[in-house]
């Protein structure tokens, strides 16, 4: 890289293009102070704040910007941007709302220019992608997706040859790839919103982890991660995946929300159910994600979880006996008509149970 110069702050300008501020739902048309509160919100801005008021801005950790249309842009540091645009815009901190510690004149003067390296994107993705891919400031699985998909299509580079550079694995960078490449076919589709989903958090890993299971790969058709393609779901699937991408992220308008509430065990579940055709079939009447679960699984198997989860429950209900129960004959009454159930439920057992012969005997 280049040394390092100075540069005003008031020249400076946010990268909308960044992973984190795309992820963020930045456009060109986002106002900076817009940008300056979602930094705020989402990314520890006032920690930067409190340490460059401290100790001034660190002259061994330069801003990156490339000069782009006549623009400087800050292409890494945009929260350190962030926090000095707050520093030294007092009407912006009351904007913000947010307390900000008063500097000396002397102190303002020392902050309105700082040290930036200029370079280019293609120049500097080497390592922007080791620090945010792999390294110590690591973005989230979606910004990473989306820095992985830029350098591969803006400067021609293979999948193969980022993952080495920036030192993450192959197949980490593929799957990070592919994932992306679903989510822009399903809006090319017009079958997924990213804009409409159920939750503001964006649970990208939900996808690009439920894509390596066999279940959901083959409800989709999906493509091998190995051939590294940019339209991974054949055309004729793109129902199946506006299905799967409903129960991923729900629909914000039509107020679903999604099947998958969490990674773990949903996920998992979701793949055992889109395997199977009555418990699909169920998921899509409508009826819960447990519910369509059960339907996949043998009925001896569904029977033995539910004695099992009621000798459980039962124990539980034991144990607290003493410090739970004051005498209520509404709780005895349930009690009771738990005990029918379970002396039914062990008749009805026994006359299935295959007989045994008796011996001449009479032993059984």
């Amino acid at each position: 890289m280049a040394s390092p110069e100075m540069a005003s702050v008031r020249e400076l300008q946010f990268d909308r293009r960044n992973p984190r501020l795309v992820e963020m739902d930045v456009s060109d048309s986002t106002p900076d102070d817009t940008i300056v509160q979602m930094l705020w919100d989402a990314m520890d801005v006032e920690e930067v704040v409190l340490s460059i008021a401290a100790s001034g801005f660190f002259p061994h950790e330069p801003l990156i910007v490339a000069r782009e249309e006549g623009q400087q842009v800050v292409i890494e540091g945009n929260r350190r941007l962030a926090a000095l645009r707050v520093l030294l815009g007092t009407e912006l901190a009351s904007e913000l709302n947010v307390r900000v510690p008063v500097l000396s004149n002397e102190a303002r003067k020392d902050l309105e220019e700082v040290p930036v390296i200029y370079g280019t994107r293609e120049g500097v993705w080497r390592y922007l992608g080791f620090k945010h891919v792999n390294g110590p400031a690591k973005w989230t699985s979606y910004a990473k997706a989306c820095f992985v998909a830029q350098v591969h299509r803006e400067y021609n580079v293979s999948l193969n040859a980022i993952a080495y550079q920036i030192g993450d694995t192959h197949k980490t960078i593929q799957r990070l790839f592919r994932g992306l490449m679903v989510i822009e076919q399903a809006e090319k589709f017009k079958v997924f919103d990213r804009d409409n989903r159920y939750k503001n958090h964006f649970s990208f890993s939900h996808l690009y982890t439920g894509l390596d299971y066999s279940g959901i790969s083959n409800f989709i058709g999906l493509s091998s991660a190995d051939e590294e393609t940019q339209e991974p779901v054949p055309s004729e699937r793109k129902g199946e995946l506006g299905e799967l991408m409903l129960w991923l992220y729900g629909n914000r308008r039509e107020h679903i929300q999604p099947v998958v509430q969490s990674q773990n065990p949903n996920l998992r579940e979701l793949d055992t159910v889109v395997a199977h055709v009555e418990a699909l079939a169920t998921l899509r009447a409508g009826r819960s994600l447990a519910y369509a679960l059960e339907v996949s699984q043998p009925p001896d198997n569904v029977f033995r979880d539910s004695l099992l989860r009621a000798k459980e429950e039962l124990q539980r209900a034991r144990a607290m006996l003493t410090t739970g129960y004051s005498g209520s004959a509404d709780l005895a009454r349930i009690a009771h008509e738990v005990a029918n159930l379970a002396d039914d439920l062990c008749v009805e057992m026994a006359r299935k149970r295959p007989g045994r012969r008796r011996h001449r005997t009479g032993d059984l």
